[in-house]
């Protein structure tokens, strides 16, 4: 499992961890009954604390991501599609939310903020 660590980022270190394993989730590399590595596995892998990476095991499984068993490990939990989906959605307003504030804290009409996600969205990946 390939977690990219930014340690200049404003985003907390948990958080980027959480994010990224939501991301193999919803991209399918991570599927339901995969085990993740052990907390103080993954913490040693990405050089970062056995609390960060509990932190993030705990966040996961707090939002229905993974299930924990005790002595065995933590696990990818069974997802719909159709859930999946959903909370893909769900990620993707909080994130729409943050940028309509940040247009609005920089004076940015509805109108040129619509603009810059149309050329965002025609642009090619």
């Amino acid at each position: 499992m390939d977690i990219i660590i930014a340690t200049n980022s404003k985003t907390p270190l948990f958080q980027q961890i959480t994010e990224q394993i939501k991301q193999l989730i919803f991209t399918g590399q991570l599927q339901e009954g995969d085990a993740l590595p052990s907390i103080r596995a993954l913490a040693k892998d990405i050089q970062v604390s056995v609390i960060t990476t509990k932190r993030a095991y705990e966040e996961l499984e707090r939002d229905g991501y993974v299930f924990s068993t005790i002595g065995k490990g933590t696990f990818v939990a069974g997802q719909q599609k159709h859930i999946l989906k959903e909370w893909q959605l769900r990620e993707l307003e909080n994130d729409i939310e943050k940028v309509v504030q940040t247009g609005k804290q920089i004076g940015l009409s509805k109108q040129e903020l619509i603009e810059i996600v149309n050329l965002y969205y025609e642009e090619e990946m």
